[in-house]
């Protein structure tokens, strides 16, 4: 019999995730909880009704499945602790615990870390109160970051390019909790991800995303319009610089922390004349770019994770597709505002090609057809022997399904064809 594995969450990320761990050979049965239409019709994949951010009935049913591994997708059950309640019952988890997650649950947190250890990042102040914001703001050279200390589903952002924009996200953040304040950077994004147990670094490979929602990198922030991998501006002295000066010195800097950490971290980086500088810092895969990354992933997820999630040695390096990725992000009207949910899918039978995989992210099921039912709906995925064939045979599918209000962004991987 071979090993059964709990995938906690329900987007695109832990679709991508939950669909390449199926493919071992070592495991038998994956378990999604909650997870979505998409995960119920893959093979060896099973949804559950669990609600994946209360420890308690996590570590219950894991016991219950006799599950092997438990993999956590979201911030959100690392925040509440999951991770720390399903290592005290025994069962190896990937993720990592309440403490290492708070890099992630606080940017003020995260950005008192990085001072500490040596990191390069913006200069920043936090503020609780609206009066001190304000007048700081008022001092403060324009355009300007406001960002929300806690989570924010990655919509707790705002680059202010006048004054009243800066004002505005102050006054919403602040309704929320703490924010902080930090000097813009110029440059361009991208996305380093590594496995990090301990003092050990794994990295996955480049990966870049596109936050804005419309064409030309315009309009609102956003959870991530599309994504894609590799992605030319983390080339090999660049990937090993950032090594060398963030991931390494991260993992260090936890240890000295005293902070126990076992799973992904993710260093969202901001890249200009001066080299890499990190602009956060998030405790699990990226959404939306997980889905090319598994897309491209030829190593074994499952018994990568499990060495991890048992503090056994790692292996030097992962083995990856040498084709280029692309995920395009199909999302609601109204998103990322005020999304519209309950509009029928149509064309998602006949959308999967041999090198296109539609991941979803906020669907549900109804009386017998698919629904929108969330911001991000789908992750339209392609492979190509180059990033602008990855893109053509990504858009190609995204024509074939539509909805009522369907947006998306035409220029995913506009940056790396540029480069390219």
């Amino acid at each position: 019999m071979g090993a059964k594995v709990l995938v906690l969450g329900g987007g695109g990320r832990e679709h991508a995730i939950a669909w390449k761990l199926a493919q071992s050979e070592q495991v038998e049965t994956v378990y999604c909880a909650p997870g979505n239409p998409g995960t119920a019709g893959e093979e060896k994949l099973f949804n559950l009704k669990l609600n994946p951010n209360n420890p308690q009935a996590v570590v219950a049913e894991a016991h219950v499945l006799d599950i092997q591994l438990v993999v956590i997708g979201p911030e959100a059950p690392l925040v509440a602790g999951v991770g720390d309640a399903l290592r005290r019952a025994g069962i190896p988890v990937f993720g990592p615990d309440q403490a290492g997650a708070m890099l992630e649950g606080s940017k003020a947190h995260a950005k008192a870390f990085m001072m500490r250890h040596g990191l390069p990042t913006a200069r920043y102040e936090r503020f609780t109160d609206t009066t001190h914001a304000l007048e700081y703001l008022h001092g403060h050279p324009l355009p300007v970051v406001v960002k929300a200390d806690g989570l924010a589903a990655g919509k707790g952002v705002v680059v202010a390019s006048t004054m009243q924009e800066a004002e505005t996200a102050v006054r919403q953040f602040l309704q929320w909790g703490p924010i902080i304040i930090e000097e813009f950077l110029e440059g361009e994004e991208a996305s380093f991800i590594a496995i990090i147990v301990d003092g050990q670094v794994l990295p996955l490979a480049g990966s870049q995303d596109h936050k804005r929602l419309l064409d030309d990198d315009q309009g609102p922030n956003t959870g991530g319009m599309g994504a894609y991998s590799p992605a030319p501006v983390l080339d090999t002295a660049m990937s090993e610089q950032v090594l060398r000066e963030i991931m390494r010195p991260a993992a260090q800097g936890l240890m000295a922390d005293g902070t126990p950490y076992c799973g992904f971290l993710y260093a969202g980086l901001m890249i200009g004349r001066d080299g890499p500088k990190l602009l956060e810092f998030n405790c699990r895969l990226g959404d939306p770019e997980t889905q090319p990354l598994m897309m491209r992933l030829r190593s074994d997820l499952y018994t990568v994770l499990l060495l991890a999630a048992l503090g056994e040695r790692l292996p030097p390096e992962l083995e990856w597709d040498e084709r280029s990725a692309l995920c395009v992000v199909m999302a609601a009207e109204g998103y990322p505002e005020h999304p519209r949910t309950g509009d029928a899918i149509a064309g998602l039978g006949t959308a999967e090609t041999d090198t296109v995989k539609v991941f979803h992210a906020g669907t549900k099921s109804v009386d017998g057809h698919v629904a929108t039912a969330g911001g991000r709906v789908l992750g339209v995925t392609a492979l190509g022997d180059s990033l602008a064939i990855a893109q053509h045979h990504a858009y190609s599918v995204v024509a074939k399904i539509h909805w009522s209000g369907v947006q998306f962004r035409r220029d995913i991987g506009h940056l790396g064809l540029r480069r390219d």
